[in-house]
């Protein structure tokens, strides 16, 4: 079929942008084939001749299309076609460089899709027009009756192809689509052994894992995919689905692998080309994904540059709520949240790069079996000072969920497997993890709390440690017993001292109500609920007492120094 008679085909409506000024007889080349093609480097799936349709997800900026159109020019490409959905219009770019090629560009327009433009190419192939010979009608449907499988098969690839570009971005259904069409069970994993998406019931819990560092050892020495590796006595291929360049660790640990339970070194070349579009369909869903984390680490890197700021704190909760609105849409009030920290050291005492932590932690947080039932949505995570640190939404206590807060021995067990092929006999990863906060002015607090938690941490004797708030709090009175007994009765008579005589004289709570606070973690919500007073007048007695005491609340030094002096009366 000629490319002339391709554009007078008025149901399709394609419309002509580079023609006659690419070359004189350009529209009468001649088309073998009508591959989809959405990769930036589409060289080796072409071999002359095709019609190329693309729905431009490669296309980012100007400049991505001299690339793309220079090797469709070298391998013999007949023309482009592309869609106009993806970015609304053709982009002037992609125009530029097909003139300066000479390669035809048709514009399909958003109603008209490419499972309709390669029938009707593939059915023009297969009916030439035979003028007036009735011998070449009656060899005609001699062919067509003959070749009727061939047919249903050639619809069976349009249906195929139209369903792909259909579940655009939806993995399941993608994957589902492949398993129906080839036989295989296909997943996507992350490079620790987590399932994204795919056949279920997930790998087991030793396979995943395994299959994950077959495919690290394989990426770091270069080997060419797909790898296969055999687990027990099944044999999987693993294909990288492509995804955004970062840091060396951060980036092979956020990867996402295709893992297909069979050998494609032996498939027929059609399912290959199946299996490498359902690759491109799985990096347009990675990028989406990329795209979403990229937002929400921005969104932490701001939290906390505003908690570290000198911003006043009676403004902080203001900002603080503003800020997280950008994490949960549409809702009015603080989101009930923790802090992670992590830090680590290896080979020599070097730092562990803070950007592989943050994949790390969120990998072993997000899973189904995980410390705390959260989604990937629900953890905006950023670096700073060498240590990688997550905001993570925890939901309100429910009958199921009593108080949902993080598991720390969970966490611990889960880094530590994950870690456990990563980390070397002297390395150490160690993670501090806060109280919920359950209103923004506690976030500061709460931060340090998470800090000091680490520090406690990093103390432990494992390669893989994690404390939390009730780490700290037995951290702190694990040391009363060594100090004498009357330096302790000193110290709580000192700091305590004022609060009694003022409950004395004025027969006011105060002691009550500091005892009360910091057994609610610094929370002046739940406070304010276990001494049934409204939250203001929870406020007045804490600035009295700081008033009295002459320390500040709002550190975790001092609300220790209070608990330890509480517990040696």
């Amino acid at each position: 079929m000629r490319l002339r008679e391709l554009l007078d085909t008025d149901e399709l409506g394609l419309l002509l942008l580079v023609g006659p000024d690419a070359g004189e007889g350009v529209l009468d080349r001649s088309v073998s084939a009508v591959p989809t093609i959405d990769l930036a480097d589409p060289g080796r799936f072409l071999g002359g001749g095709e019609l190329v349709l693309t729905g431009l997800a490669w296309w980012r900026a100007d400049g991505d299309a001299e690339p793309f159109v220079r090797i469709l020019r070298r391998a013999g490409v007949v023309a482009l076609a592309a869609g106009e959905v993806e970015h609304g219009l053709v982009p002037d770019d992609l125009v530029r460089a097909c003139r300066r090629h000479g390669l035809p560009l048709l514009a399909v327009r958003p109603e008209t899709s490419f499972a309709a433009v390669t029938e009707h190419v593939m059915r023009r192939l297969r009916r030439p027009d035979l003028g007036d010979r009735p011998d070449l009608h009656r060899l005609r449907d001699h062919r067509d009756r003959r070749d009727r499988l061939d047919v249903d098969g050639l619809a069976a690839v349009v249906e195929r192809h139209r369903r792909l570009l259909a579940d655009r971005g939806a993995p399941d259904s993608v994957l589902e689509l492949l398993r129906e069409t080839l036989g295989h069970d296909v997943r996507v994993l992350s490079a620790t052994g987590r399932q994204i998406a795919g056949a279920r019931p997930a790998l087991r819990a030793g396979t995943a894992p395994a299959v994950a560092a077959r495919y690290l050892a394989a990426r770091r020495a270069r080997e060419t995919a797909p790898h296969r590796v055999t687990v027990g006595n099944r044999l999987y291929s693993l294909v990288p689905v492509p995804g955004s360049t970062g840091p060396e660790h951060a980036a092979e640990l956020g990867d996402w692998l295709l893992v297909v339970e069979a050998d494609t070194s032996h498939w027929p070349a059609p399912d290959v080309e199946l299996l490498d579009r359902i690759v491109e369909l799985l990096a347009d869903a990675r990028s989406a994904h990329e795209r979403a984390k990229a937002a929400l680490h921005d969104l932490a890197r701001r939290s906390l540059d505003l908690l570290h700021s000198d911003v006043p704190a009676e403004e902080i909760p203001v900002r603080l709520r503003s800020t997280a609105q950008s994490i949960v849409s549409g809702v009015d009030t603080w989101p009930r949240c923790l802090f992670v920290v992590a830090a680590g050291e290896w080979r020599a005492g070097r730092p562990v790069p803070a950007a592989a932590l943050r994949v790390l932690l969120e990998e072993a947080l997000v899973r189904a079996d995980g410390p705390v039932p959260v989604s990937p949505q629900d953890i905006a995570s950023t670096v700073h000072d060498g240590q990688a640190v997550l905001f993570v939404l925890v939901p309100d206590p429910t009958d199921a969920f009593p108080e949902p807060a993080l598991d720390c021995a969970a966490l611990q067990r889960t880094l530590s497997a994950a870690l456990a092929r990563w980390l070397g006999p002297t390395d150490s990863v160690s993670v501090g993890v806060s109280s919920p906060v359950e209103e923004p002015g506690n976030a500061r607090r709460a931060l340090a709390g998470a800090r000091h938690a680490l520090r406690v941490a990093h103390e432990g004797p494992g390669r893989v440690t994690v404390r939390g708030p009730d780490d700290l709090t037995s951290h702190i009175l694990s040391l009363l017993p060594l100090i004498p007994a009357e330096a302790r009765r000193a110290f709580a008579d000192r700091l305590l001292g004022p609060l009694r005589d003022h409950d004395s004289r004025h027969r006011t709570e105060l002691l009550t109500t500091l005892e009360t606070f910091l057994d609610c973690d610094a929370s002046w919500t739940a406070c304010a609920a276990r001494l049934h007073l409204h939250v203001n007048s929870l406020r007045q007695r804490l600035a009295r007492i700081e008033h009295l005491t002459g320390r500040d609340l709002s550190r975790l030094e001092t609300r220790l120094d209070f608990l330890a002096a509480l517990r040696a009366t």
